[in-house]
């Protein structure tokens, strides 16, 4: 077992009970299947972005409250010291850099897009705001039918109370810097 997956586990497991939640009860509102809900509880399982978004909607708590770590006074981030989280086949990975802290209100991610693959999700609540900032490759953005497109150094901002893409648009791997906003 996987300690990143033991330390999510631990926290639904947690969460739900905390909530009056049985696994019958969070499968019903969330949309996972008991059997995959409890796999995760137990750390045997490496749920991916779409199931954790879906569990912490249907919880009612951010994404990174998953992956959120203690933090200290001052520190140092890398990327390489984060777990990526892996969706279809790893063409699309999010490295949860600074987690969500509701005394901030934002939290951010690095995502890496192979070439030519698109990633959507939901949308978040009302208020919401997402920032890419394009490190490497080039990044178009569609929120409902309109699209922009943006290539290094430049910034692509939206609100996110609705359905997005991001898509990676160049040959090579794409890589950016999320920042979402929470107002």
């Amino acid at each position: 077992m996987d300690n990143f997956n033991l330390k999510i586990g631990k926290k639904l497991n947690h969460l739900r009970k905390k909530k009056g939640y049985s696994l019958s009860e969070l499968e019903e509102i969330s949309g996972i299947s008991k059997s995959m809900l409890g796999q995760i509880e137990r750390g045997e399982s490496n749920p991916t972005i779409k199931t954790l978004w879906k569990i912490a909607k249907s919880l009612n708590v951010n994404f990174s409250f998953f992956i959120d770590e203690d933090t200290s006074t001052i520190g140092k981030i890398t990327p390489e010291s984060i777990v990526p989280i892996k969706e279809k086949e790893n063409m699309y990975r999010v490295y949860p850099l600074v987690p969500f802290n509701k005394d901030k209100g934002f939290e951010i991610y690095m995502i890496e897009i192979e070439p030519g693959y698109s990633y959507k999700t939901g949308p978040h609540n009302i208020g919401v705001e997402e920032y890419a900032i394009v490190s490497e490759g080039i990044l178009e953005v569609t929120v409902d039918d309109e699209k922009i497109t943006a290539k290094e150094g430049e910034i692509i901002y939206f609100k996110a109370d609705k359905t997005h893409i991001y898509c990676n648009k160049s040959n090579c791997m794409l890589k950016a810097y999320v920042l979402i906003y929470y107002s």
